[in-house]
């Protein structure tokens, strides 16, 4: 199949997005993880997708939205009980840095629901959408994006993400130094012992003491009262598979043996959960696994220069799928548009939950990841995205639709031949 005609109309399908990304905005409300204008955002797009293809299907999930980033504030008061240990007990300051060391590392850097049970439940929704092939089901591709959004992050709005950064930096050498003066401490007091600092432990104390500022910030990291419109993160990535179904569906295209479709994934922004609910039910009862089935997890489309294939998620500790990292990023450079590989090293997208599920999946992202001004911030609006970024992007797109569409020809008529 030959989709060079749709590439060719690639501006007026940006424009399409765009549109539409505004329209989300200005009437589903805030789209917080588990929210009802994330519930409408959904239900706009389901009744969009209805219109170009065969299947449309809502599927409600439960999340508690409020425990991923809360973590944080728990961490926190365990290490400012550690620091207060460490002038009486240091033994003690150690246990505690542990403690908040093995829940950043579970909570975060891992994604597991630790302290989610702690936190109000709401119900969040996945929706997926299909267009059939005229003949039998070969293989699958899945375009992905979330439309829920997150609180605005108070470092990167009033300073910088290189703010945010450094912030989140300097606050973990603070841990890796509470550690290190405790295990001086009690070496220099002989062992362990229970007393008030004195001498040389007094001395490395106080200097700790210097950090404790930068932990106590990390209580406001976000702000509760800006919740931000999420126009780049994520409807850009929403709206390029939606996007794909139009002009499929306009041209009157439909593949012999190729299934695609349209996976929009609630509460991305509440640790993944939404991709997570979505491969743990699915994946269960094999579905989507019949045949061959690539998911491009779309997330922030803005920086058309920074268009990445991200070989490596959350964290950097998931591995993307070879396959579809490859036919991606092939698709990009035989039409001459900039793309790389990389990876995602702090954080995550949707991606990394539907490759612990089993599924063949890889994010894709266009942005720095030296953080810009809008990135999780009020800047973050329909009328600040990058149309020309949009545009490039569907076009390879298109073009990795195209080129997994004639790999199944290719290999029937390898099969003829021989």
């Amino acid at each position: 199949m030959d989709l060079k005609k749709l590439r060719d109309n690639s501006d007026a399908q940006a424009d399409f997005m765009m549109q539409e990304i505004t329209t989300v905005i200005k009437t589903c409300g805030k789209r917080l993880p588990g929210s009802d204008g994330e519930k409408a955002a959904v239900d706009y797009m389901a009744n969009t997708l209805k219109e170009y293809c065969d299947d449309v299907k809502i599927e409600p999930f439960e999340v508690h939205p409020k425990a991923f980033f809360n973590w944080i504030r728990i961490m926190v008061t365990i290490m400012l009980a550690a620091m207060v240990s460490y002038f009486f007990i240091p033994l003690l300051a150690i246990i505690l840095v542990g403690v908040a060391m093995l829940l950043m590392l579970l909570q975060f850097v891992l994604y597991l629901e630790i302290v989610d049970f702690l936190y109000p439940k709401s119900i969040s929704h996945n929706l997926m959408a299909v267009k059939k092939p005229k003949g039998e089901v070969k293989r699958r591709i899945l375009f992905n994006g979330h439309p829920d959004v997150a609180h605005e992050w108070t470092m990167s709005y009033h300073l910088s993400g290189d703010a945010f950064v450094a912030h989140f930096v300097i606050s973990m050498i603070g841990i890796m130094a509470l550690v290190g003066a405790s295990i001086a401490s009690i070496v220099l007091q002989g062992g362990i012992k229970v007393g008030v600092a004195e001498g040389l432990p007094l001395i490395l104390g106080c200097v700790c003491l210097v950090f404790v500022p930068f932990w106590i910030l990390m209580y406001v990291m976000w702000n509760t009262r800006v919740i931000v419109d999420g126009a780049n993160d994520n409807l850009t990535g929403c709206y390029m598979g939606i996007a794909v179904m139009k002009a499929l569906h306009d041209e009157g295209i439909e593949f012999e043996n190729t299934e695609v479709g349209v996976l929009i994934t609630g509460s991305e922004e509440a640790g993944i959960r939404g991709a997570r609910a979505w491969a743990k039910r699915h994946g269960a009862s094999g579905d989507y696994k019949d045949v061959e089935t690539l998911i491009y997890a779309y997330d922030t489309l803005r920086e058309g220069k920074f268009l990445c294939v991200n070989k490596k998620d959350l964290n950097n500790t998931v591995n993307a799928d070879k396959h579809a990292s490859e036919l991606f990023y092939n698709a990009a450079k035989s039409i001459d548009i900039q793309c790389s590989y990389g990876s995602v090293p702090l954080g995550a997208t949707d991606s990394a939950a539907f490759n612990k599920g089993g599924y063949q999946a890889v994010g894709i992202t266009a942005l720095d990841h030296k953080l810009r001004n809008y990135y999780h911030t009020r800047y973050d609006t329909y009328d600040n995205m990058d149309k020309q970024c949009l545009s490039d992007c569907y076009k390879v797109t298109l073009k990795t639709l195209e080129d997994f569409d004639n790999e199944g020809a290719a290999e029937q008529s390898d099969a003829t031949q021989e």
